[in-house]
């Protein structure tokens, strides 16, 4: 289960530029991800916006469980919100309850210095304002050198791949997408805690439709809903 863990935070370390483009998102108010772990549906992420002039503000939830025969074997729960100001991130907080164990992160923008105040579980000190809070929504996080966990405020710099455009189908409809992979650019860091993740994007809204990686288990994000 250790590796299990380790995927978990890996996967939900990223976060999107303070620049972000967020009116790609003006048509939708809500965006909802089935969970499957070797093709099992074990749980869900949703996102809901909400916009008052120029603010942006979304908000996040995440469950799963992981079970064999009829035993709970891990279970995972976190919340978070992203505050935007003229498409810009001012805060950023979540909670997580990975298996009984807390961890939290609180992530400010310093506008004098014009960087990031990072309180986390396992980080805290500032960053660079273009490093990215990791919720996969904002497609800005390809552009980004690293990414800041959105688990426990853990900075991890990242090499951003573009594979290609393709077309996939997920949940019976089609798209049209961009296909990248994210892998840590860091040469020292731990084999278990290496980023190696599929994201696609749909070419024309941006909208992330679909996630993929493999560590003990293959794990999907399918998008579900978006309205």
């Amino acid at each position: 289960m250790k590796n299990i863990l380790f995927s978990i935070i890996i996967f939900f370390t990223y976060i999107t530029s303070t620049f972000s483009h967020v009116n790609h998102y003006k048509d939708f108010s809500v965006l909802e991800y089935d969970l499957y772990r070797n093709n099992k549906l074990i749980g869900f992420h949703n996102y809901k916006f909400t916009r008052e002039a120029n603010n942006l503000n979304v908000k996040s939830k995440i469950e799963f469980n992981i079970s064999k025969m009829g035993v709970n074997l891990y279970k995972y729960q976190a919340t978070s919100e992203e505050i935007y100001e003229n498409e810009n991130l001012i805060n950023f907080y979540s909670k997580t309850n990975q298996n009984k164990k807390e961890k939290y992160v609180n992530i400010t923008f310093d506008r004098e210095n014009n960087e990031l105040n990072i309180d986390g579980s396992s980080y805290k000190g500032k960053a660079p304002n273009d490093f990215i809070v990791g919720t996969w929504w904002n497609h800005e996080i390809v552009k980004a050198k690293a990414q800041i966990s959105a688990v426990s405020g853990r900075i991890i710099p990242q090499k951003v791949i573009f594979i290609g455009k393709e077309e996939i189908n997920v949940n019976g409809v089609a798209y049209n997408t961009l296909h990248f992979k994210f892998l840590s650019s860091k040469k020292d860091t731990p084999e278990k805690k290496k980023l190696n993740t599929d994201i696609w994007y749909d070419e024309e809204t941006k909208i992330w439709v679909k996630a993929a990686f493999d560590k003990s288990g293959y794990w999907e994000y399918r998008l579900k809903l978006k309205k």
